[in-house]
């Protein structure tokens, strides 16, 4: 049997990362897009076994000058996630992205809204959108849960207990979390059902199977993606007047800034948000103390520098 070569390989590991690691499809062919480039340079027909620090070092030069340093990372991360799945499953016998290092970046600073900016968002859907009742919903639970957009899309109705006001997310590697919901977010899930409902029945009309797990539902009454909860927050968001780039993770970074802001344990957010670590959390301590500085140097009396003592 000829050795796999990295076409052969790729396909392999995105696999694995959907089937066993729990991965979205959005984030799989991330992965995918990234690897392909680098099996466009160094050959996809080669044989993953006759891979070089060579190989991995002339390709990284070769995004050096043309990306960001951002970008350069989040491909040698790819590059070094795919070598070591490739070593524990004895495809190749050492790593060849091991010894090169990822750039350096300047500290990630997540984006985050205001309340007063949450709120102008959550009320822009009107009535005269078709799926207002959707997507003030969809908004809602976004805020009130924190929810990754992937974690969103494959939202199914089973994993809501509106009784409780609790719903079971699946989140990153198929862990799940419960995570409370609030009032006005069930409330705009209450409006949105018979929606839902009437989605699905015109999906069998059309002699099609109705979808019956996932809450959120398209025009077609299919499940709702990924890339169109995004262009819906896009699109809601510049009808808010909100002048930054709005996105499901920067409402993911305000629910969890707002709760700090409010006294939340830090601890208490790890688990609301399903970060494996707390140093993943932390970085909205950061944000929180960045956002307090700037409130104090505005309006303190004593807080400029030259101000009498």
């Amino acid at each position: 049997m000829s050795p796999e070569n990295l076409s052969q390989c790729i396909e392999r590991f995105t696999v694995w990362l959907h089937a066993e690691k729990g991965y979205s499809p959005h984030t799989v062919e991330g992965y995918r897009r990234d690897l392909a480039e680098f099996a466009a340079h160094a050959g996809a027909d080669r044989a993953a076994a006759g891979m070089a620090p060579a190989d991995v070092r002339a390709y990284v030069y070769a995004l050096n000058g043309r990306n960001k340093s951002s970008s350069v990372a989040r491909k040698l991360s790819a590059l070094h996630t795919f070598f070591r799945f490739l070593l524990r499953e004895r495809v190749i016998e050492e790593d060849p992205a091991a010894a090169i290092s990822r750039p350096k970046q300047g500290r990630y600073m997540p984006v985050f809204l205001s309340v007063d900016e949450v709120f102008s968002l959550l009320e822009a859907p009107t009535d005269q959108d078709p799926f207002a009742a959707r997507d003030r919903a969809m908004l809602e639970m976004l805020y009130s849960t924190g929810m990754r957009v992937a974690e969103l899309a494959g939202l199914d109705l089973d994993r809501l207990d509106c009784a409780t006001g609790m719903v079971r997310v699946r989140g990153k590697g198929n862990r799940e979390r419960l995570v409370p919901v609030g009032r006005p977010a069930l409330e705009a899930l209450a409006a949105y059902l018979p929606q839902r409902q009437e989605l699905g029945r015109r999906r069998a009309e059309r002699g099609l199977s109705p979808e019956a797990a996932a809450v959120f539902l398209n025009g077609r009454g299919s499940r709702l993606t990924t890339r169109s909860i995004e262009r819906l927050v896009g699109m809601y968001a510049e009808r808010a007047g909100i002048a930054a780039r709005v996105t499901p993770h920067a409402i993911r970074h305000s629910f969890a800034t707002h709760l700090l802001e409010m006294g939340a344990d830090l601890r208490a957010v790890q688990e609301l948000l399903g970060h494996v670590s707390l140093s993943t959390t932390q970085k909205y301590t950061h944000l929180n103390l960045d956002h307090l500085t700037e409130v104090y140097d505005k309006a303190h009396p004593k807080a400029r520098k030259g101000g009498k003592g």
